[in-house]
């Protein structure tokens, strides 16, 4: 029986850390007699996971508090100093690395081009290398490293931290868990970009304090990364939020993943570059001619937001028709999931201010009204960064949820 009681003491203090933690991360600064009422705990069971982990470094006392009423108490917050996370993406046609303190502060950032064409290896060498800079850089500071996150744009099995197929990088079956842990010997964390950028949003950016939300995320393709109580809804096996295959077009064109009329072949930047080059190839005059240089080959999708920025018709037209084929799919995504809010983020934030009142004028329309009636949209607070800064949090999440993962690094 003592063996049961003990064992059921562990978990017990276990889960306090882990509300102490977790509130900190949310309210701090905050007093001990504050954390105890918010946490529903006696002051003499927080006082002593609180002196533990200042001990361990993962919180500090900072000023005194105003009390009004009684003596003033020190306030605590997360310490910055507690370690360094590092936060890896590895996109379709780039790479991009971020190094950053126990609160997510960005110590340091660096992000290369890269060419889907050229060979695997070659490609997660280079993400080795700037991986292994960012620990170098960490680690002069006099900070101890938490662990690597790796937002990849793909099928993720998260059992064995394998990237089981990318379809636009033409991957499959990549064991990174162990090749990462092999070469940096850390805690690593795998998970699928729109995934990892969706919790990025939900610790750091604009849906903080939003339990339930959907990330929407356009780069080569489209991925989606859904949150649900608070925590990313993965599936059965995993694979949850790959959105962007959802079939709207049986007879459609052809997706990288190989299947027709994919979501992402409507709504991606890819689908925005088709419309204007079939426009542009009839004569229509545009000012995106005149910012791609008159290369039709050439026009990328900032050429397409920046000449829309400018007015020009061509540009705004094409916008507003992804938004539509976008409305669509958030329609079902709202009434199946009841979010609170929806967040675009990759390019679509770049385009946000054409594409939200048409998605919100669908919606209105056309969705269910209960499961409307209060919901938020919202461009990423990250733009291009969200995934990476999720690559981070996918790190502190782990710490935060689970201390028990703090004794690899105390």
């Amino acid at each position: 029986m003592a063996i049961q009681t003990t064992a059921d003491q562990g978990f017990i203090r276990k889960l306090n850390t882990a509300v102490i933690l977790d509130y900190l991360r949310r309210f701090a600064p905050l007093s001990r007699a504050e954390l105890a009422a918010r946490a529903g705990l006696n002051r003499s069971t927080v006082s002593i996971i609180i002196n533990s982990l200042i001990e361990e470094g993962f919180i500090q006392e900072t000023d005194l508090q105003n009390a009004k009423v009684g003596r003033p108490g020190m306030l605590l917050t997360l310490n910055p100093k507690g370690g360094f996370a590092v936060g890896v993406e590895i996109g379709v046609d780039f790479i991009s690395v971020i190094l950053t303190d126990f609160v997510a502060n960005v110590l340091w950032q660096e992000r290369v081009v890269s060419d889907p064409a050229e060979d695997q290896i070659h490609i997660l060498d280079g993400a080795s290398e700037l991986t292994q800079k960012a620990i170098d850089m960490g680690t002069e500071q006099g900070l101890r490293p938490l662990g690597i996150g790796i937002g990849v744009p793909g099928l993720v099995d998260l059992r064995q931290g394998k990237l089981v197929f990318a379809p636009n990088l033409k991957w499959s079956n990549v064991p990174l868990r162990l090749m990462w842990s092999q070469r940096f010997e850390l805690p690593i964390f795998i998970e699928n970009e729109a995934n990892a950028a969706a919790l990025g949003e939900y610790y750091f950016g604009v849906a903080r304090g939003k339990d339930s939300f959907i990330y929407l995320s356009a780069g080569i393709g489209l991925g989606g990364g859904v949150i649900i109580d608070g925590k990313l809804f993965r599936g059965s096996s995993g694979y949850a939020g790959e959105i962007g295959h959802m079939t709207i077009d049986p007879d459609g064109e052809l997706c990288g993943c190989g299947k027709r009329g994919c979501w992402e072949t409507k709504v991606g930047p890819r689908a925005v570059l088709r419309r204007v080059r079939k426009i542009l190839t009839d004569g229509t005059p545009s000012l995106i001619n005149e910012l791609s240089g008159g290369n039709l080959d050439g026009i990328s999708f900032n050429n397409v937001v920046d000449a829309a920025n400018m007015g020009d018709t061509v540009a705004v037209e094409a916008l507003k028709d992804v938004g539509k084929y976008l409305g669509i799919g958030v329609i079902n995504l709202i009434n199946i999931f009841n979010p609170e809010l929806i967040v675009l983020g990759g390019a679509l934030s770049l385009a946000h201010e054409y594409l939200l009142p048409v998605i919100k004028e669908m919606v209105r329309e056309s969705s269910l009204t209960p499961p409307c009636e209060h919901i938020e949209f919202a461009a990423s607070g990250h733009g291009s960064d969200a995934c990476v800064m999720g690559a981070v949090a996918l790190v502190l999440d782990d710490i935060l949820r689970e201390p028990t993962s703090l004794q690899h690094i105390t």
